[in-house]
């Protein structure tokens, strides 16, 4: 499979059946390898502009895995465009900016990228495992601005893993932990900021995914585990016929979704999902179901070691600040936005006008 390569145009994809060749047998080879294939539309309009425009658009996780493969960006748009990283964690991100007088400004970004369902036995020893350098430990373990990994976070996880000791073991009772004490808050805007330390001192363990799989990662890290948060967002329905775990249609505007993995020695990155155990339990048909119902059982059990990938890897940046801008965000996970010195609401895609569209390619 070829690396991606950022391409700028001035029209959206070509359709499939005007793509290479060769691309089209890779498409082919992956749907047979259990691969789909995606494409997002991320279109971004700014109303009412004022002064100097910007906006940053996430782009797909430029890492090739065994789950994700990223297979090109195009995008078209009125202003000045390019692609920027944060520096620290490598997210990538279309940079646009319009210069003053520009009144309507509009940019288009299209995405594909090839996913299949991830799944690590946490428990099975891998000897093709990779090892983290030293700089990957170190930012795996590190805290960030809201996700402190000493004081009262790390009196939290030393008490909740007292008596485990492999590095699964620890994360296996994070897991647990955070199914058991923590609730979906379906009054939170948007995914949550993730500011554990505050969510632990005021005992309010509630949330959505940019918190409560926060909760994992700083646990984990605050006892020497390598962990990170992935941020996303969902491209499909489920396979699996959980309906709150997948889109409802083909508009991924609102589909924004956090997960979390952690590092194990032998084994390699193990995906968890404690926050969409959480999700089923409010959210599945017919809503409130008990922890000890059967979909939530079979769920929690899954989702310690599984992604269900119709879903969209951005990266796993923190404290991000956007490149041209004073700006500085928790994560990116969504896209961002300003006009005349003034910050748009990136959780209200509505207000700020972009819209994410999401659609299967089939070979």
């Amino acid at each position: 499979m070829k690396r991606r390569a950022f391409l700028q145009a001035a029209a959206a994809m070509p359709a499939l059946a005007a793509l290479p060749s060769a691309v089209r047998e890779t498409l082919a080879a992956e749907t047979a390898g259990g691969w789909r294939t995606y494409e997002t539309v991320t279109r971004v309009e700014i109303a009412n502009p004022s002064g100097v425009t910007r906006a940053w658009v996430p782009l797909p996780f430029t890492e090739k895995t065994d789950w994700h493969n990223p297979l090109g960006n195009k995008w078209t748009g009125n202003g000045q465009m390019k692609v920027v990283t944060d520096g620290k964690y490598g997210a990538e991100m279309l940079y646009a900016e319009w210069k003053p007088g520009e009144q309507a400004p509009v940019v288009e970004v299209t995405s594909r990228f090839a996913t299949r369902d991830r799944a690590v036995d946490p428990l099975k020893k891998n000897p093709g495992a990779p090892k983290l350098s030293a700089a990957q430990f170190k930012i795996n373990t590190a805290g960030t601005e809201l996700i402190p990994v000493d004081g009262i976070v790390r009196d939290t996880a030393e008490a909740i893993v007292k008596g485990a000791k492999t590095d699964v073991e620890k994360a296996r009772e994070i897991y647990e932990w955070i199914v058991d004490n923590t609730f979906r808050d379906a009054k939170v805007r948007g995914c949550g900021w993730g500011d554990i330390k505050t969510m632990l001192e005021t005992k309010n363990f509630g949330g959505k995914c940019g918190d409560l799989n926060a909760m994992f990662v700083g646990l984990a890290r605050s006892v020497g585990i390598p962990a990170r948060d992935v941020y996303g967002v969902r491209v499909a329905p489920s396979q699996f016929g959980y309906k709150s775990l997948g889109l409802g249609s083909a508009n991924a505007s609102k589909g924004q979704h956090c997960r979390a993995e952690f590092f194990a020695r032998g084994v390699g990155w193990v995906p968890v999902d404690p926050a969409d155990v959480r999700k089923v339990v409010l959210e599945e048909p017919p809503g409130n179901l008990a922890v000890n119902d059967p979909k939530v059982v079979a769920m929690r059990k899954k989702l310690f070691g599984a992604w269900e990938m119709n879903w969209l890897a951005y990266n796993t940046a923190h404290d991000v600040r956007l490149p041209g801008s004073k700006t500085k965000v928790p994560y990116l996970m969504y896209t961002n936005g300003e006009t005349g010195g003034k910050v748009l609401d990136q959780l209200d895609p509505d207000a700020f006008k972009y819209t994410i569209t999401a659609r299967e390619i089939k070979a």
